[in-house]
């Protein structure tokens, strides 16, 4: 199963992030690494969210991603949602 964590940031976000980002990316990729993570990424024009594609069988991986992201501890991130996705095409 798929599951998509939605990020909403603050307005200025891409000023305040400089300094939590090589954290959030080191998460990022030790979450790709095990296998948790298929993509993430920044939403651009305007940049005011992000999208991570988690796969396993329950939402735990996103959450806990979500929960130890430094850009949530530190208030970039306003809201976050994990949602199940159910895949018609692509899907491994």
């Amino acid at each position: 199963m798929y599951y998509i964590l939605f990020y909403k940031t603050t307005e200025d976000y891409l000023e305040k992030r400089g300094a939590y980002r090589p954290e959030h990316l080191d998460l990022i990729n030790k979450a790709h690494a095990k296998g948790d993570l298929v993509m993430a990424g920044a939403l651009a024009e305007p940049a005011d969210g992000a999208v991570f594609i988690f796969k396993g069988d329950t939402t735990q991986a996103a959450e806990a991603f979500a929960n130890n992201d430094p850009y949530v501890k530190n208030g970039l991130i306003v809201e976050w949602q994990v949602r199940p996705w159910n895949v018609v095409a692509g899907g491994e």
